[in-house]
């Protein structure tokens, strides 16, 4: 057994209060957030300071902690206010701000003395001399790199006492580190500072450039169009790796994904963590259906990044994107009456009587029904539910409980593969 092993904190994104507060309630132990400044998603529902407050007091109510990124680049001007921004968020109890940027660590450190410093993956480390840097400095924690390998990752532990954090799920930034300028020259949002739009998932034409003459397109001569993007990370089936390599920090990426997406990850992942934990063959009996259930949501294909060999073509995205969930979300219970065997849900997407459906909840219960006696909120019986958010009542024949989730069935389960026995799971 390695002298690492212990319980690594499960991080997952929330890119709302809503989701921080679902995040939390299906096992995350910590979430990231964003701010309205100096983070790198403007286009996330990034948190008010109130909505900041009632999460972090949300959080710490049930043992969890709360981490904000602040981990753009900045330009001169880009830092104006962070001294104050940063004391606001001490004050009102955060836990650590994720930061990359020199001038906004050099006044975090100074202005608000107390907030813990985590180093982004943006700063790109990828070596023990790097985090002992970083720890000469103050920081407490260092986000690995996205390039940096399971052996490199053992040397760093072994090498330093600085926490590590490292990414296990999620989408991958195809530029070193997430640091590119493809944004910039393509749309004039800078990626850097918050703005990327996404190049590398453009489609792309491909030309024929012969010497001193005209370019020709060469646009269906090929299989597929070019693409710059790679496949999402899927660390799942992994996870006594992390562990025994002794990584402080699981880290889920998505803070723009779904509340059906947090709570199925983050389910997937605590449960994985607890089942290594508990003993390795229970991790081994209960592997395949966490990976069954983490497709039951949207995801791109997926491949283990960096940890195992350098990716190939086969960890990039070619072609048209494949509809891969088998599942819809479609309704969360706000509430469930056990003398009549009745729940009360907020509708998510449509609803039929006589639908199978899945409720699944924290501590992954999962049971499979039917709907039945489907009644809208002014209690009459319904064939068809289509207004999103209104509540509705079902009869069940086991007790749910609030916060529970609820998607359609549509097909099954999805056949998956592995290439090279460990590398990839893609859809058959």
């Amino acid at each position: 057994m390695s002298e690492y092993k212990k319980r690594p904190e499960v991080l997952s994104p929330a890119g709302t209060l809503e989701k921080l507060k679902v995040a939390i309630d299906y096992g995350a132990d910590a979430v990231f957030v964003g701010g309205q400044q100096y983070g790198l998603r403007s286009r996330a529902g990034n948190f008010s300071m109130e909505d900041m407050k009632e999460g972090i007091d949300y959080a710490h109510a049930r043992g969890a902690k709360v981490y904000v990124a602040a981990n753009m680049v900045t330009h001169e001007g880009n830092e104006t206010g962070a001294g104050a921004w940063f004391r606001e968020l001490r004050d009102m109890g955060l836990d650590a701000v994720i930061v990359s940027d020199p001038a906004l660590i050099t006044i975090c450190a100074t202005e608000a003395p107390g907030l813990d410093i985590h180093l982004s993956t943006q700063a790109s480390s990828t070596n023990y001399e790097t985090f002992e840097f970083w720890k000469e400095l103050g920081l407490t924690r260092v986000v690995l790199a996205r390039e940096v390998t399971m052996e490199e990752l053992a040397e760093i532990r072994r090498r330093t006492s600085v926490e590590i954090e490292a990414f296990v799920h999620g989408a991958m930034c195809i530029s070193y580190s997430g640091r590119c300028v493809l944004s910039n020259h393509m749309s004039n949002r800078d990626a850097n500072r918050g703005g990327c739009s996404q190049s590398c998932r453009w489609k792309y034409n491909l030309y024929d450039l012969p010497f001193g003459e005209e370019r020709r397109s060469i646009k269906g001569q090929v299989a597929e169009e070019f693409s710059m993007s790679a496949v999402d990370m899927c660390m799942i089936d992994h996870i006594p790796d992390m562990v025994e390599n002794g990584v402080d920090s699981l880290k889920i990426e998505g803070r723009m994904k779904s509340v059906h997406y947090v709570s199925t990850v983050t389910n997937c992942y605590k449960a994985a963590v607890d089942a290594y934990l508990e003993s390795p063959e229970k991790f081994e009996a209960i592997k395949q259906d966490l990976i069954d259930e983490m497709w039951k949501v949207a995801q791109r294909e997926l491949a283990t990044g960096f940890y195992y060999h350098a990716p190939t073509e086969n960890e990039q995205l070619f072609g048209a994107r494949r509809k891969i969930p088998e599942y819809k979300f479609v309704a969360e219970v706000v509430s469930f009456d056990p003398a009549t065997m009745t729940a009360t849900i907020r509708q998510r997407n449509v609803i039929n009587e006589g639908d199978e459906v899945e409720f699944y909840g924290p501590g992954f219960r999962h049971f499979t029904t039917h709907i039945q006696d489907l009644r809208d909120s002014e209690g009459e019986l319904i064939d068809r539910a289509a207004r999103p958010m209104e509540l509705l009542t079902i009869s069940l024949d086991r007790e749910v409980k609030p916060g529970d989730m609820v998607r359609a069935c549509k097909s099954g389960l999805i056949n998956l593969y592995k290439e090279d026995g460990r590398a990839m799971t893609v859809r058959a």
